[in-house]
């Protein structure tokens, strides 16, 4: 098997037939390039088809976004789960340090002290607490993007309404499924895009 360099990321053979088998399956070649880029990448890290019309996000949020994170802007998460399964990239990860209060979860604390560490055009990705979510859209954030993508039947669709609602650049989708692989997927996609080439294709 061969495996092929795509600028300084070496995609191995079984990535290449993944994407190739899903591309066979659904027609993504539509889609505007960075949304194409989350897109493919959160279902090929779900085996998930579904969330081709579950995902919601505009184009124009993710090139805004993509230029901030190449240039260095923090990446937040709500999880380790979530850190550990995004490469190329320190995290800012506080649930380690969080305690839960009365009407206040340690995944909210959490919220509250990284907004307190990294303050204002940070990347949050959230794919575990609808809680974080919730915290995270009561704070003076200005994020550059939130990744909101927090799973479970208690709350999280209505987590991710409430950050559609809220007019903040995101990336959501409307159902209750989510996770930490799928959030981690989606900032993945934006870092294996190449900063000096947003609108080139990627594996």
């Amino acid at each position: 098997m061969t495996h092929v360099n795509h600028g300084d990321r070496v995609i191995h053979p079984i990535e290449q037939e993944s994407f190739r088998r899903l591309r066979a399956r659904l027609d993504t070649s539509r889609l505007a390039p960075l949304t194409r880029a989350v897109v493919e990448r959160v279902i090929h890290s779900a085996a998930d088809l579904e969330y081709a019309n579950d995902l919601v996000m505009a184009e124009s949020d993710l090139v805004r976004a993509h230029a901030a994170l190449h240039a260095g802007a923090p990446v937040v998460v709500d999880v380790e789960m979530v850190a550990a399964g995004i490469t190329r990239r320190e995290t800012v990860c506080r649930l380690g340090d969080a305690v839960a209060g009365p009407g206040l979860t340690r995944s909210a604390h959490a919220v509250r002290l990284a907004h307190d560490a990294v303050g204002p055009g940070a990347l949050w990705v959230i794919g575990c607490a609808p809680t974080a979510l919730e915290e995270l859209l009561t704070l003076d954030a200005s994020p550059a993007l939130v990744i909101g993508l927090p799973v479970g039947f208690v709350g999280a669709a209505e987590a991710k309404a409430a950050l559609r609602a809220s007019g903040l650049p995101a990336v959501s989708n409307v159902s209750e499924k989510g996770g930490s692989a799928v959030a981690a997927a989606a900032l993945n996609a934006l870092l294996y895009q190449p900063p000096a080439a947003p609108t080139e294709e990627i594996q």
